[in-house]
């Protein structure tokens, strides 16, 4: 059963039929069971899995009936859901929304900040000051880190008071990945600051780089799953594609390690590569 499952968490299957090995025994006592589990990220497949399901049962109650002389009573349809059984949409929609939060703040404000300075010409007269490059920078954005911590920390209370959203991973995790998408979108916003130095052009980049796809392509609103192969394949650039998904495993699902630790050495990459660059592109900006 175990590797049964996890075909149909890859999406190799779309459905499973359980079929208990008393089953011939139980249907003659009235109390059989069949389970039928259904991969519920393609909408669409997931309720024509379930129409088959139903109407075979509707053929056999049919039968039944035919063969006994009267009506087949006692056929209950029990309905499931795995991660999410209140079938609340705000389970899924509030772990998003840390995501969008935290991306205005990290990748946005830092980018637009930044390259009104370059505008100002301030970095300009910062850099012949004997401080060092990395100490600007770090001046300039560990301000925007503390106020996306902040901000998590009044999104995951919301979300708990407000909302009613469950939480069953560690906090501690919890923290220390959203941190790690922190560095990630304010590397981001550096990089991007860096490359433009206007607020204008800054604002447009940064909107089409971290906000739009923060919203259409990291499983916010559609799952990537669902989505066609190119653009599962594109998906994959995206950083907050794997903190949606860290996001939406600690809430709903706990400690799942098979599904943190990939996507949180993705995102600590990520952060390396891009703080390395803005850095960079900075010095040489000013040289």
């Amino acid at each position: 059963m175990m590797e049964a499952e996890k075909m149909l968490m890859s999406a190799d299957v779309r459905a499973i039929v359980r079929i208990p090995r008393d089953f011939a025994r139980s249907i003659q006592l009235g109390t059989a069971e069949v389970q039928l589990l259904v991969n519920g990220s393609d909408s669409n497949t997931a309720r024509i899995s379930l129409g088959y399901a139903q109407g075979a049962v509707g053929v056999w109650a049919t039968k039944e009936a035919a063969r006994s002389g009267g009506q087949v009573s006692g056929i209950t349809i029990v309905s499931r859901l795995w991660f999410n059984e209140a079938n609340d949409s705000t389970y899924f929609l509030v772990p998003g929304l840390i995501v969008l939060v935290m991306t205005l703040i990290g990748a946005l404000l830092t980018a637009l900040v930044m390259a009104r300075e370059w505008e100002r010409g301030t970095f300009e007269a910062l850099f012949v000051t004997p401080v060092r490059s990395v100490e600007i920078l770090l001046g300039k954005t560990i301000p925007y880190f503390l106020l996306g911590l902040a901000g998590l920390a009044l999104c995951v209370v919301g979300s708990k008071l407000l909302f009613g959203v469950p939480f069953r991973g560690s906090l501690a995790i919890l923290t220390i990945v959203s941190m790690l998408y922190l560095l990630v979108a304010l590397g981001l916003g550096l990089v991007i600051s860096a490359a433009t130095k206007s607020q204008f052009v800054a604002s447009q980049v940064t909107l089409f780089v971290t906000f739009l796809p923060a919203m259409m392509l990291s499983g916010f609103m559609y799952d990537p799953r669902s989505m066609p192969l190119v653009v599962q394949v594109i998906t994959y650039i995206f950083p907050a594609r794997y903190f949606v998904t860290l996001l939406q495993t600690l809430f709903l699902a706990g400690n799942i390690w098979s599904v943190i630790l990939p996507n949180a050495a993705v995102l600590a990459g990520m952060a390396i590569v891009l703080l390395g660059l803005s850095v960079k592109l900075t010095a040489k900006r000013i040289a």
